[in-house]
């Protein structure tokens, strides 16, 4: 009898036990980042990233299980015109040859509110790791399907990518669409 009332409230008082987080795995063709910045006193320049792999995991029942983890390959950069698509790969800034992936992995994933996330995490660039916040925003998609909004800023002399200072802002701006399914063993 013990052990039953026991097994009861240990049931009652702490459900996040029980909880299932479900793991998604990140949609390569439906995912993107796109980078913004300033330029010779406020032109826009821009640069898209894609061939995003990787996983979010969300449990509904206990944020502490939230998890995102995201590998981005240089080599697809995209900027506006090709000169600046060469300088963003070559050692000006990302080095490409050198550092052929970008990471995040988050460390912890907070709720702000319905489907409004801030993710603290840390984003590797040239094998140098800073911590990072994303603002986020989820949708429910069809069947269990997420996409997932998320941005945030960096300064790219942080992670050494300082050439050109006086005529580049340092702020980079960090806007991530992903997509994401169900991983079939979560």
């Amino acid at each position: 009898m013990l052990r039953l009332l026991l097994l009861l409230v240990v049931t009652l008082v702490c459900p996040p036990l029980f909880a299932v987080p479900v793991a998604h795995t990140i949609d390569t063709d439906k995912t993107a980042i796109k980078l913004s910045w300033r330029a010779f006193g406020g032109i826009p320049s821009w640069a898209h990233l894609k061939g995003v792999t990787g996983t979010v995991t969300l449990n509904p029942d206990n944020e502490f299980d939230d998890r995102i983890n995201v590998t981005v390959p240089v080599a697809t950069l995209q900027a506006s015109n090709n000169l600046l698509t060469w300088q963003l790969k070559s050692d000006m800034f990302f080095d490409a040859a050198r550092y052929p992936t970008i990471t995040f992995s988050s460390t912890r994933v907070v709720k702000l509110g319905p489907d409004r996330y801030r993710a603290f995490g840390t984003l590797t660039v040239r094998d140098l790791s800073r911590p990072v916040i994303l603002d986020a925003r989820l949708d429910r998609l069809t069947g269990e399907t997420i996409a997932l909004h998320a941005t945030t800023a960096i300064s790219r002399s942080a992670y050494k990518m300082d050439r050109f200072a006086l005529v580049v802002d340092d702020r980079i701006a960090i806007a991530i669409e992903i997509q994401a399914k169900p991983s079939p063993t979560g």
